[in-house]
């Protein structure tokens, strides 16, 4: 039997510069009260994060596999607005805003419609498999800067 897209996980999509990553919060995502607990934030913006890499042709899994690194978050910078709620539909939204030859800078926002729930500024740097720092890989730099001028 072939996969169809239905099959498939969900997955986001560019508009312009920005990676657009949808979700819905479940009920494993809130507290007792509703209310998306403030770490699930984090794993949602993860998810849009690998989401965009993937879908901009870098290959994290691929890197992992070879030895060749993986990134890490070292600096994290989060704003928390609004709460979300079970069942809401949410957007996250993630930018290039830096690249340097060993670290990227990303903003990511997270929206139900046209509230904005929390943002954050992540700072992600490629480290060895022994968490050494290394220099990304050009053509991984060169992705990042043409989706900051929203190329791809």
């Amino acid at each position: 039997m072939s996969e169809t897209a239905i099959d498939r996980p969900a997955t986001g999509r560019f508009a312009g510069n920005a990676h657009h990553f949808p979700l819905r919060v479940y009920f494993e995502d809130t507290d007792l009260s509703g209310i998306v607990y403030h770490a699930n934030y984090l794993r949602y913006m993860e998810r849009a994060r690998s989401d965009m890499l993937r879908l901009a042709g870098i290959d994290q899994r691929e890197a992992i596999e070879a030895g060749e690194g993986a990134y890490a978050i070292v600096d994290l910078a989060i704003k928390y607005r609004s709460p979300a709620r079970l069942e809401d539909d949410l957007l996250v939204i993630s930018t290039v805003e830096r690249v340097s030859p060993a670290r990227v800078i990303i903003h990511q926002t997270v929206r139900r419609e046209h509230t904005i729930l929390t943002q954050a500024t992540v700072t992600a740097a490629l480290v060895s498999p022994e968490g050494r720092p290394l220099r990304q890989p050009r053509a991984w730099v060169e992705t990042f800067r043409r989706l900051m001028e929203g190329e791809d």
